[in-house]
């Protein structure tokens, strides 16, 4: 299939532009879209979501069973995607023929200094 994997910075408009893309895909073209969230510390969504990674795993919960902070929670939240990648694979396999659209968290040491994210993709 087709899709963007939809990174930059904390704070930078990523959930935004995802919820912007949805709605012209949909509306104004008529194509079948669906948006990922894989941010497991986005708990307030402006679109509607087909998969969500918080099904899987979130990062409060994390925080408060692990006791880590907030970067090493979002790390262990996920290798924890990574290592359970079927679950995702089976959500997506639904999916098949729409237009994907992955929102992923902002921090950038997920991408620079760790692999979870771009295996996962």
């Amino acid at each position: 299939g087709f899709g963007q994997a939809v990174i930059g910075p904390p704070g930078s408009g990523k959930t935004t532009y995802c919820g912007a893309v949805q709605r012209l895909l949909a509306t104004e073209l008529g194509r079948p879209v669906a948006v990922i969230n894989l941010d497991p510390a986005n708990d307030s969504l402006p679109y509607s979501c087909a998969v969500d990674i918080s099904e899987l795993v979130t990062l409060s919960d994390v925080m408060d069973t692990l006791k880590l902070g907030p970067n090493g929670s979002l790390i262990y939240c996920m290798e924890y995607l990574e290592a359970n990648v079927d679950w995702l694979h089976a959500k997506l396999k639904a999916l098949s023929g729409h237009y994907l659209l992955f929102d992923c968290p902002g921090q950038v040491e997920l991408y620079s200094h760790h692999g979870a994210v771009r295996n996962v993709l």
